[in-house]
C-alpha cells in the first residue's frame, strides 16, 4: 500500500479515502476491528499502533458504509 497508515485517524477517513480500492479499505478496517487492537480496560475501543483510537461501532459503521445506503442488515 502506498499510503501510510498514520494518515487515517478515524475509520471514516479510511472509508471515504478516494484513492483506496474498496478491498484495501475493508482490509484496513477489518484489521482495525480486530480484538488484538482492543484497548485494555476499554473493550469497545480499538487502537492499532499506527492508527488513531476509535470505537468498534465506528469501525463497523465505516465498513457498512462501503456497501452503500441500501445494505443495512435486516432483522429476522
Amino acid at each position: 500500500m502506498s499510503q501510510p497508515f498514520a494518515r487515517y485517524l478515524h475509520p471514516f477517513d479510511v472509508a471515504h479515502h478516494p484513492a483506496l480500492e474498496p478491498e484495501v479499505k475493508r482490509a484496513i478496517l477489518a484489521s482495525w476491528a480486530s480484538d488484538r487492537h482492543a484497548v485494555e480496560n476499554q473493550p469497545a475501543m480499538r487502537q492499532p499502533p499506527e492508527l488513531g483510537p476509535a470505537s468498534v461501532d465506528d469501525v463497523f459503521a465505516a465498513l457498512r458504509s462501503l456497501d452503500g445506503p441500501d445494505s443495512q442488515p435486516t432483522l429476522q
